[in-house]
Order: C-alpha cells, then sequence, then structure tokens
C-alpha cells in the first residue's frame, strides 16, 4: 500500500480485500447465492469499482437502494442481476423494467405503477413482494399480504410481471439471540408458504443481512444480501471485531499534515476554545472536516495516527479542518506527514470502529459519510484469481 500522499486527503479503497471478503462471506453461506450491496455508492467506497470487484470474488446479485443507483449500475455497463428497493410515486419504474432490474413492491401502489410501466414498456416487468416481518420500516403489513399476493398473481397472469422473489428484512440481527430474530423468520416462512400456496414461484426467498449472513445460518434461504461486512466493518461490537469475523477493512482513510506550529500553554484551539493547552506545545493541522464526513460529534476524542502516535481532536471539528496537540516533542512532525484516521490496523492507526466509538454512532456511519471531496484511490484494481 502507498505511503506517499500527493494529495490533500484521500481514502484508499483496497479491492484485493473487498474481493477476500466476498469469498469469505459466501463461505460463511456456502448454500446460498450472494447479494453485493452497493447502495449509497458502495458505503462510501465507490460504487462500480466495487461492484465489479464484488461480481469477480462470486457475487451473483448486486443490490442498491434507490433505482437511480442501479440504473447508474447499468450505464456503467455492469449486467446481471440488479434489485432495487427503495422506491417512490412517480420514480423510473419504465426505465427500471426496460433495464431488467429486479425491482421491489411493498404495496398495491407500487404494483400499479411497475405494471403500468410494463405495458408502456412492452415486457414484462420483475418483481420481488417485500414483506414487513417486523421491522416496521417498508414492506407489505402481514394483514395485507394477502390482497398483494393476489395482485400480482393476476398481474402474473397477464404478462407485465414476474414474481422474482420474495424477501424481508431483519431489526435485530446485530443483536445476537434477540427475541425478535426468532419471530421474524417464524413470520417470514408463513408468508413465503402463504404465497406459494397461492401460485407463486419465486427464484429467490430472502432475509439475511450482513449480521444473519455471519450469525443465523437459518435465515440464509437462498440469497444473502451483505452489506457493511463486504466492506470488511463489523456489523456490531457484540458480534467481535473484523478479524474476529475474517473479514479486512477495504478503506484507509488518510490526510497530508496541513500546518505544525509551537503555541505557548494556555492558547485556546478552535471554535469555543473548547480545548486549551496545558502546556507549551506542538499542534498540527488535518485538512479534513465535517464537510468530508468527519463527524462533529467526535470533537476532542476522534483518534489520528500521526508520526506514529495516537493523538485526539483537540477541540470542534470544524467545517474543513480540526486540530491534533502532538505535545512539546511533537516538532519532529513536518507539513506533509502523514496522518491516519482509519484503516484496518495494520500500522496502528486507529479503526472505523474506533471513529464510531468517539462520536457515539456506528461504523457503517463514519465510512458511509465521507464525502465526494475526498478522492477515492483503488488499490489492486486487477483480480486476484
Amino acid at each position: 500500500m502507498s505511503t506517499t500522499l500527493p494529495l490533500r486527503a484521500r481514502a484508499e479503497i483496497d479491492l484485493a480485500a473487498l474481493r477476500a471478503n466476498v469469498r469469505a462471506l459466501r463461505a460463511r453461506a456456502p448454500r446460498a447465492a450472494l447479494m453485493a450491496v452497493v447502495k449509497s455508492d458502495a458505503y462510501g467506497h465507490g460504487m462500480v469499482p466495487c461492484a465489479r470487484a464484488a461480481l469477480e470474488a462470486g457475487a451473483t446479485w448486486l443490490g442498491t437502494a434507490t433505482p437511480h443507483e442501479a440504473l447508474a449500475l447499468r450505464a456503467a455497463g455492469i449486467q446481471g442481476r440488479v434489485m432495487c428497493w427503495l422506491w417512490t410515486p412517480g420514480d423510473p419504474w419504465r426505465e427500471g423494467v426496460e433495464a431488467d432490474l429486479d425491482m421491489s413492491v411493498s404495496a398495491l401502489w407500487a404494483l400499479r405503477e411497475v405494471t403500468a410501466a410494463a405495458r408502456e414498456a412492452g415486457r414484462t416487468a420483475r418483481i420481488q413482494l417485500k414483506a414487513d416481518t417486523g421491522l416496521g420500516r417498508n414492506g407489505c403489513q402481514p394483514a395485507d399480504w394477502p390482497e398483494l399476493v393476489a395482485a400480482a398473481l393476476a398481474a402474473e397472469a397477464e404478462g407485465t410481471v414476474k414474481v422474482t422473489g420474495l424477501w424481508s428484512h431483519f431489526a435485530c440481527a446485530d443483536e445476537p439471540g434477540h427475541p425478535s430474530i426468532a419471530a421474524q423468520l417464524d413470520v417470514f416462512r408463513e408468508v413465503v408458504a402463504y404465497a406459494e400456496k397461492a401460485g407463486l414461484e419465486p427464484e429467490v426467498r430472502h432475509m439475511a443481512n450482513s449480521p444473519a449472513t455471519l450469525t443465523v445460518p437459518e435465515a440464509h434461504f437462498d440469497l444473502v444480501r451483505t452489506g457493511i461486512a463486504m466492506y470488511g466493518v463489523s456489523p456490531s461490537p457484540e458480534l467481535g471485531t473484523p478479524a474476529d469475523l475474517g473479514l479486512r477493512p477495504v478503506m484507509t482513510l488518510a490526510a497530508s499534515v496541513a500546518l505544525v506550529k509551537q503555541v505557548p500553554a494556555g492558547h485556546g484551539v478552535s471554535y469555543g476554545h473548547h480545548y486549551v493547552t496545558t502546556r507549551e506545545t506542538t499542534l498540527g493541522l488535518i485538512p479534513l472536516g465535517y464537510a468530508d464526513g468527519i463527524p462533529r460529534h467526535a470533537s476532542g476524542r476522534g483518534p489520528v495516527l500521526v508520526g506514529g502516535e495516537w493523538h485526539r481532536v483537540a477541540g470542534r471539528v470544524a467545517m474543513d479542518q480540526f486540530v491534533v496537540d502532538l505535545g512539546p516533542d511533537g516538532g519532529s512532525v513536518a507539513e506533509g506527514a502523514q496522518a491516519l484516521l482509519f484503516g484496518p490496523g495494520d500500522r496502528g492507526e486507529p479503526t472505523a470502529e474506533d471513529w464510531a466509538e468517539a462520536a457515539d454512532t456506528i461504523a457503517y456511519e463514519i465510512v458511509t459519510r465521507i464525502g465526494t471531496r475526498v478522492p477515492r484511490v483503488y488499490l489492486n484494481e486487477d483480480s486476484d484469481e
């Protein structure tokens, strides 16, 4: 991995690590196909390069939240099965039909829009019916399921749709042993049995997200949907570190120190002077801020490796920059030195989980929020197989 930083800051994306993670996750669910979830620009890692790497490693489906993300994959020339699930009225249903997307349907309004789009396009739409088995978010309530199934069967008979899948999503799979896991599985089995008895013949039944792929084998069914774990981030501290799970973090966030200066004792640092130096010391300026996705909630706590040592954000994270107190001996650090915010930890740097703890959030948010002002630099783009 390169240690030179010609850029103000960069997020290095190790595609070899991503491919290895996909293979490790496939081994956890050997009887199921694997969907690589690349929504939200692949959790901040870059949708198209990560999608290609995941397919190279054996993923056979790609998953996105919005149809616009799915259509961007098609525009990049990526073929194969692509599913998207977060639709709103008036979304590009016809474009989805023409792009051969697998489109999720949770309610009658969505079924009406996709069937109308299929008629306009003159081709059959591929849809997947989503059941709300207890998450309380998207998905059809069990009480409304018979009506949705009946309408989907009628649309199949008309030739406007083909129901390719039945699916749902866990609420608490990242909390091992949570009673909702078994309860949701029971509901899912019931709605699948009802739909199949009514006459639907789905290709895939799926419910497992990253944590369920890792810890709930009875939830694997025909397909597992791996998101955060594919990027080498643990779904939750309760499940263990990435290394515990056989995964390697894919993103390393680094910056060049922009300024080093000596300040006296009693010197305030950053907005509000929430940090005041207690002695003569050296300050280092890191040119990343909350506009780049560095959480302001990590002010005073976010860890950074500079000069071979961990330092914490001194004072508030600003829009474009923050400061670290390098200590009285910090003069050995010069402008242009590397600051590692997070990565796999091989060089002693913090991890995304460390930043999540500092910001009272989850590691998903840490990697996903890194903004577009930070260029992605892709390592190991050529497949290692």
